[in-house]
C-alpha cells in the first residue's frame, strides 16, 4: 500500500507541473489574443486555461495527499507550514510556498474574479514564480529528478512555455513601435502646415509688367 501511494505522490507531483505549465502557456496565449479568431475563438482559450488550472490544482492535492498517506515522513506540519521539514527543507518549503500561490491564483478567479481587473492581473501573475517553485521543488526532492527522460520532459516544458512568452514580447515590442511611429506622425503635422509658401518674385514681377486691357482703345 505504501508503494502505491509513493508512485502516486511522484506520478501526480509530475503531472501537476506539467498542468501548470500548460495553464501558463494557454493564459499567455488568450492575454495576448495570439491565438487568432481563424482557428479558435478567445472564449475557448479562456476555457481551457480555467480546467488547466483548475486540473493543476487537483492533483497538487492528489500529491499532497499521497505523500501524507504514505510512509516519507511527511506530516501535516511539513505540508502547511514553511521550514517546517526537520530534512530537505528548502525542497519542502519551496513546495508549500508553490501550494499557496496556487491556490491564491486559482481562487482569485473562480468561480468569479474576486479582484478589481488591475489588480486581480497582479496577484494572477503569482502563477509564474509558483511555476518556478514548483520545478525547483521536484528537482531537488524528486525521485526521477535526474533520469534522462525528466531532463526531456522540462526542456519541453521550458519551450512551451517560452513561445508565448517570446509571441507576447514581439508583440509589446510591435506595438510600442507603432504608438512611436504615430506619435512622432502626429508631431510632424503641425510642423508642416505652418510651414511658410514660398514668394515667387520673377512671377509677380512678370505680372505687374504685362499691360491690362479694361474696355476698347480710343
Amino acid at each position: 500500500m505504501h508503494e502505491t501511494l509513493w508512485f502516486l505522490t511522484r506520478a501526480s507531483g509530475v503531472v501537476a507541473m506539467v498542468l501548470i505549465i500548460a495553464a501558463i502557456a494557454d493564459g499567455l496565449i488568450f492575454s495576448g489574443r495570439a491565438a487568432g479568431k481563424k482557428h479558435l475563438r478567445p472564449a475557448w482559450w479562456l476555457d481551457l486555461h480555467r480546467g488547466l488550472g483548475g486540473y493543476a490544482l487537483i492533483f497538487t492535492g492528489l500529491h499532497v495527499l499521497t505523500a501524507f498517506g504514505s510512509d516519507i515522513g511527511v506530516g501535516l506540519e511539513q505540508i502547511f507550514v514553511p521550514g517546517a521539514a526537520s530534512s530537505d527543507t528548502t525542497a519542502f518549503t519551496l513546495g508549500v510556498v508553490a501550494m499557496y500561490g496556487m491556490l491564491i491564483a486559482v481562487f482569485t478567479t473562480w468561480p468569479k474574479r474576486l479582484l478589481p481587473r488591475k489588480m486581480w492581473h497582479i496577484v494572477h501573475l503569482v502563477a509564474v514564480p509558483v511555476a518556478i517553485l514548483t520545478g525547483l521543488h521536484a528537482y531537488l526532492l524528486g525521485t526521477d529528478a535526474h533520469a534522462s527522460w525528466y531532463t526531456v520532459l522540462t526542456l519541453v516544458l521550458v519551450a512551451v512555455v517560452m513561445y508565448p512568452v517570446g509571441l507576447r514580447l514581439s508583440g509589446i515590442y510591435r506595438r510600442r513601435i507603432g504608438a512611436t511611429a504615430q506619435r512622432d506622425e502626429r508631431d510632424l503635422a503641425p510642423s508642416l502646415s505652418l510651414q511658410p509658401v514660398p514668394f515667387n518674385s520673377a512671377g509677380a514681377e512678370r505680372e505687374a509688367a504685362s499691360p491690362v486691357c479694361s474696355g476698347g482703345t480710343s
